[in-house]
């Protein structure tokens, strides 16, 4: 039992070596102003398309679509990489994740051509949101018509 034991302390203490500290305060306050600021981002965007007659519906859904292009755009050029080492999960939240998690395995596999690389890798992050994300709207549908 003391060899069990002995054996989870030396593992505690190698994880405790080579984890990465973090600066709980520092993370926290980069996440939320940059996360803040690509939702405030997407405001003015929604603000801005408004202002040319678009109902506010409308307005979201373009906003959405601009997002999604910027994140798309970012993670392109290799910025939002960048911008997601800085800011941890506030770069995550936003739908500029999500474009993002579609983006990145995309490129990353594009050596392997477009159809086993790029397609089949497209969707390994993002895949069971949208797979998940159909099934629960089915079924909040039918829901929403029987009641």
């Amino acid at each position: 039992m003391d060899k069990i034991q002995n054996m989870k302390n030396e593992y505690q203490q190698m994880v405790k070596k080579t984890s990465p500290n973090s600066n709980l305060l520092r993370d926290s306050v980069r996440a939320f102003w940059v996360g803040g600021t690509i939702c405030a981002i997407g405001q003015l965007i929604t603000n801005i398309v408004k202002s040319f007659g678009y109902s506010k519906d409308e307005a979201s859904m373009i906003a959405t679509i601009i997002l999604v292009f910027l994140g798309i755009l970012l993670t392109g050029l290799d910025i939002y990489d960048s911008i997601g080492k800085y800011a941890g999960a506030g770069t995550i939240v936003p739908i500029t994740g999500f474009a993002n998690s579609m983006v990145s395995p995309a490129i990353e596999y594009k050596k392997e051509g477009y159809v086993f690389g790029v397609g089949a890798r497209m969707f390994l992050i993002a895949g069971p949101v949208i797979v998940y994300g159909t099934i629960t709207s089915v079924i909040v549908g039918i829901i929403h018509y029987f009641i």
